[in-house]
């Protein structure tokens, strides 16, 4: 998967002209080329979990050129973060004044909690199992073959492994289930199955 191709295809199959940001609303804005998640909270004073939130993205560093974002870019929304920012502040003072001991206990077990978390969750990558099957399987086969000669090692600038992912999609994870859980993702968000992929791959030499 080549990135830059990627998004122009997505501008080209959106009928989207890749320039500056539009504002479709008070709140909502069109994804042009190059625009990250982190870049779009910024500029709208706003935060990554917040647009996160407002548009059901399962992974924020996932989005598309032509995709409709709602961000928080109003005074009610700036108010809102302000008194949650109000609101930790109080929370954070009242913590302080709580006995030493308790919350040097409450932060061991946040801790314990937080590790044994992040353990599931890598297991849970570890042990990830495809379900493509059938022509699926085979197109996605062939990609992989194409892309890297099935080398869940190479190296291609920002691309990375078996399908040549772009190092963003896999959040710092190359592991060969991740590879395998991710490339299945965006297949299945990009083209709908292997097998259209394939097709596409065919027609303009990536996918």
């Amino acid at each position: 998967m080549k990135m830059k191709k990627v998004l122009v295809s997505a501008a080209a199959l959106t009928g989207t002209i890749a320039g500056a940001t539009v504002v479709a609303n008070a709140d909502t804005v069109t994804v042009k080329a190059g625009d990250t998640v982190t870049e779009l909270a910024q500029k709208y004073n706003t935060t990554v979990n917040t647009i996160q939130q407002l548009n059901n993205l399962s992974n924020p560093d996932l989005i598309f050129v032509g995709q409709q974002l709602k961000v928080n870019n109003d005074n009610n929304g700036q108010a809102v973060a302000q008194q949650n920012t109000n609101n930790n502040t109080q929370a954070a003072q009242q913590a302080t004044s709580q006995n030493t001991q308790a919350q040097a206990s409450t932060q061991q077990v946040a801790q314990q909690k937080s590790a044994s978390q992040n353990t599931q969750a890598q297991a849970s990558n570890n042990n990830y199992s495809s379900s493509v099957s059938g022509n699926d399987a085979s197109a996605k086969a062939w990609i992989a073959q194409h892309e890297s000669s099935n080398n869940y090692n190479a190296r291609n600038g920002q691309y990375i492994g078996k399908y040549q992912l772009s190092a963003s999609y896999l959040n710092g994870d190359y592991s060969p289930a991740n590879q395998e859980r991710v490339a299945d993702q965006y297949v299945a968000q990009r083209y709908g199955s292997w097998t259209n992929a394939q097709r596409f791959w065919e027609a303009n030499g990536w996918y």
